[in-house]
């Protein structure tokens, strides 16, 4: 049976400034099961890195609730969380230079963790580690003898030394091509096989397009998720489907806990509302949302 590995309830978030305060997340509520591969999407400023950097216990929430495999990310003393983020999540930065240290090899940056840790036959897991990304023959090289994706590949080898119960990826292939792309979702699928769980931030269209679950954040909420057609499951890995452009998934609008919802954007502007009302009725057990008669 799965167990939830993620909750987030009416999880609140303010920047405080002298002058100003910016509600980042503003009721966001959320639950990610054990083993899933979840996608979170949103425009700058939705919120989108602030949900992940609190997952990986790099800033407080301001209220709300928030449990990660079970810990209370609220009630957490100084030295909890730093127990948390060495054995509970792994971290895998669009910025190369966060994921290693250049003047260590590819295989000392992976075993730099586990000297944190009681993990034992370090040099035998990290080496495992980097055969898992295809990254076993450049374990000597340094950060500057390596490509953006190879770094980012032996940067997912890093973020899992200490065995994490959730992997988080902020943008993981945004600074690098297609094709590289490619091979770091395939070896997230393949981690997700194993039953890792997974949360990716991206902006990357065909990426997300081809992950089971994703979550849409606008506005510091959760406007709407898409779930992955069945018919495409099997097909994740094929490079002749256009994953950009095709209509991979089903979309679905998520109600809050007092019934409110958003809207997808395109979709109100195919109305062209004059203001903000729509008219709203039930018929033949639907709830349709239509755009108010002339008057």
């Amino acid at each position: 049976m799965s167990e939830t590995m993620i909750k987030a309830d009416n999880l609140v978030k303010i920047y405080k400034t002298k002058e100003t305060e910016v509600l980042a997340l503003q009721g966001l509520d959320l639950t990610v099961e054990q083993g899933e591969l979840t996608a979170i999407i949103g425009n700058s400023g939705s919120g989108k890195s602030t949900f992940l950097n609190m997952i990986g216990g790099l800033d407080k929430p301001s209220a709300g609730s928030l449990f990660v495999a079970g810990s209370n990310l609220f009630t957490m003393t100084e030295k909890q969380l730093v127990l948390y983020k060495r054995d509970t999540v792994g971290f895998v930065w669009q910025n190369n230079g966060r994921n290693m240290l250049p003047f260590l090899s590819a295989l000392e940056n992976v075993m730099l963790p586990m000297h944190l840790s009681d993990t034992r036959k370090k040099k035998d897991k990290a080496l495992e580690l980097l055969e898992m990304v295809g990254m076993s023959h450049k374990k000597y090289n340094r950060m500057n003898m390596l490509s953006g994706g190879e770094q980012q590949r032996i940067a997912i080898a890093i973020a899992l030394a200490n065995s994490p119960k959730v992997l988080l990826a902020d943008e993981p292939t945004g600074s690098v091509d297609v094709r590289t792309a490619n091979y770091i979702f395939d070896v997230f699928t393949e981690l997700n096989k194993t039953g890792q769980t997974i949360l990716i931030v991206t902006h990357d269209m065909a990426l997300s397009k081809k992950v089971k679950r994703v979550i849409a954040i606008r506005d510091g909420k959760i406007s709407s998720e898409r779930v992955l057609r069945e018919s495409y499951t099997d097909r994740v890995q094929e490079t002749d489907i256009d994953w950009r452009n095709e209509d991979t998934q089903d979309e679905y609008a998520v109600l809050d806990r007092v019934g409110r919802l958003q809207l997808p954007h395109d979709m109100v502007s195919s109305l062209g509302l004059s203001d903000n009302k729509v008219k709203v009725f039930v018929r033949d057990g639907e709830i349709v949302i239509a755009k108010p008669e002339d008057k």
